[in-house]
């Protein structure tokens, strides 16, 4: 690999960690914001459902200007508006000033997250290397999670929320400097695919396939995006302390640095598919067995580590479908559509947690949903065919 492809993996992986980061200790913010606004849980649980639904809508798009103009140019647009969105909360204590900026935040996680980072390191690295690159980007980024999240916990607890935001701010804002990093990211393979973005587009919307893959990361993202903003407060109403919520989440973060690469590496040797839905399926009977149990400080932490390893695990797998059916050329701008499903799955993770508690006083039913949703992801990707889909042929 040469020097060029090693900055932008490395810049790539910076860019993830800040900005999944600071993403997955939002939902420590949710019982604070909330007091102080004097509502439910319902309203900043929509707040950050915005961000989520934002961050879907938004990564086709920046997808494609970073196919067109270079990534980093996005990925440095990105770190400004996630940090412009932070600053907002911060001194906008009302539901529209959390609503506008968590807005903002949405957008600059589409600009400076995912599916622009892997769409440079798809191109910078050669073929066989690619699947273990983009699990490590996943894994890298996930150090941000198990660093970020405790940070992120004493500063709320010894400083207050909005000092929290604002030094969470400044972080964001690094990432304006980080995007420079992703320049000079071209493809290094010949399978570059000679067909144009929107006849590529068009064809992959065909693909009973992609189809697939793309309903079924709604599940993924309706998972993670519960769980990152609803675990907290599910096990303070338990009598948890806080501090073992912060240490559950850094935990998943922790143990997804082992999961994303096992899975990058797995699919670089393997099918995808499979080990795909088995992602799926182990959720599942992790969800299953931490609500069948007597919530504990003990089993919040087996439950934060054991979802860990299963964590992002789907992105190199999802990705590596992705180049597999269409090749890496157009990779963020394919990805990003199949992002944004994840996100309405995580627009419904975090607003409908906040609903059906505020409705029912309990999270029973949004449990239920999570088993169920687990079990529909593990048979979508099973049928999924596994195999390149040319351009001249007709997509079934």
């Amino acid at each position: 690999m040469t020097r060029r492809a090693l900055i932008i993996l490395f810049s790539a992986s910076a860019l993830v960690t800040i900005s999944l980061g600071i993403r997955q200790g939002m939902g420590l913010f949710l019982g604070p914001i909330s007091l102080d606004m004097g509502t439910g849980r319902e309203v900043f649980s929509f707040a950050i459902a915005v961000q989520n639904l934002l961050w879907g809508l938004s990564s086709p798009m920046f997808g494609m200007m970073a196919d067109r103009i270079g990534g980093w140019k996005v990925a440095s647009l990105g770190g400004l508006l996630y940090a412009i969105g932070l600053l907002i909360m911060t001194g906008l204590v009302t539901p529209s000033g959390m609503i506008i900026g968590n807005f903002m935040v949405g957008l600059g996680l589409g600009s400076a997250g995912m599916a622009v980072a892997l769409g440079a390191v798809s191109r910078s690295v050669p073929d066989a290397k690619r699947p273990l690159a983009l699990g490590l980007v996943t894994s890298l980024g996930s150090f941000g999670q198990f660093a970020l999240v405790p940070i992120t916990q004493v500063l709320i607890l010894d400083f207050g929320w909005q000092a929290a935001m604002m030094v969470m701010s400044m972080i964001a804002a690094s990432m304006i400097a980080i995007g420079l990093g992703l320049r000079g990211a071209e493809s290094s393979t010949a399978a570059v695919a000679e067909a144009s973005l929107g006849k590529t587009i068009g064809h992959a919307f065909k693909s009973r396939d992609y189809i697939l893959l793309t309903f079924g990361f709604f599940v993924c993202g309706l998972h993670l995006v519960f769980i990152t903003t609803h675990l907290p407060v599910y096990l303070r109403d338990n009598a948890i302390d806080p501090g073992i919520a912060s240490w559950a989440l850094s935990l998943v973060g922790l143990f997804n640095i082992a999961g994303a690469l096992f899975f990058g590496w797995i699919g670089g040797v393997t099918s995808k598919k499979v080990p795909l839905a088995l992602i799926y399926l182990a959720r599942t009977i992790i969800i299953a067995a931490f609500i069948s149990a007597p919530v504990s400080g003990t089993s919040a932490l087996i439950f934060g580590a054991a979802m860990g390893f299963f964590w992002l695990g789907t992105i190199p797998l999802t990705s590596g479908l992705i180049v597999t059916f269409f090749g890496p050329r157009y990779l963020a701008t394919l990805y990003g559509f199949v992002f944004l499903s994840h996100q309405v799955g995580s627009f419904m993770g975090a607003w409908l947690g906040g609903r059906l508690y505020d409705t029912l006083g309990n999270y029973d039913i949004m449990w239920g949903i999570n088993l169920i949703a687990g079990l529909v992801a593990f048979f979508l990707h099973i049928i999924i065919r596994e195999r390149p889909i040319p351009m001249t042929a007709k997509p079934a």
